[in-house]
């Protein structure tokens, strides 16, 4: 499975270089959580990195997929969870490759669109599309980086309403984050619903 993004995002773990890795989970993911916007369910993370996320849906009993295309990631996730004494499946793939077994109820999407550059975008939200179950939730946080080139590549929200077309997507209001990242870079919080 080697190509070159899986070399390039392998490299920023080997290196240490994880900028985006907060070392805990999302608070956008807590406030879904306590609001009863996300319940026990089968839900995919994709690019989940070193997967606090995982660990932490795991431990509230939902049935985690996680993806990810750097090994070393796969690993440190692997351990934290049989550290934790808790069950996902982790699988190391390029998402663009993949096809699950069966859709999902729920999908969380933190690092990933951000990650791709923008001509992926699309194929991206067919992705996202195909793997969810009709009336499924994606839990999307859009990066706002207002700066051109990336990653992380700014997601502004005309072009997000454009890949995320109603015809295929139900809006949910905007959850307004107070999480800022490093470099003033910040995050606009939806939930949006598969039609």
């Amino acid at each position: 499975m080697t190509n070159s993004s899986t070399i390039e995002w392998e490299q920023f773990y080997q290196s240490g270089k994880t900028g985006w890795d907060r070392g805990d989970i999302s608070p956008n993911l807590n406030y879904w959580l306590e609001n009863q916007q996300l319940q026990p369910c089968r839900i995919l993370i994709p690019g989940c990195g070193n997967g606090y996320e995982v660990l932490h849906l795991a431990a509230k009993g939902f049935d985690v997929v996680a993806i990810d295309i750097a090994p070393t990631a796969v690993d440190n996730l692997n351990n934290a969870l049989a550290d934790h004494k808790l069950n996902a499946e982790v699988i190391l793939a390029d998402f663009f490759k993949w096809n699950p077994e069966k859709p999902f109820d729920a999908l969380y999407e933190q690092t990933s669109l951000c990650a791709l550059s923008p001509e992926r975008w699309q194929a991206y939200e067919q992705c996202l599309f195909s793997w969810l179950k009709p009336n499924g939730k994606l839990l999307a946080q859009f990066m706002q980086t207002d700066v051109e080139g990336g990653p992380p590549y700014h997601c502004e929200m005309g072009d997000m309403t454009d890949l995320f077309d109603a015809a295929r997507w139900q809006w949910s209001d905007e959850h307004h984050t107070k999480i800022v990242h490093s470099g003033g870079k910040s995050e606009r919080v939806y939930r949006l619903t598969r039609v």
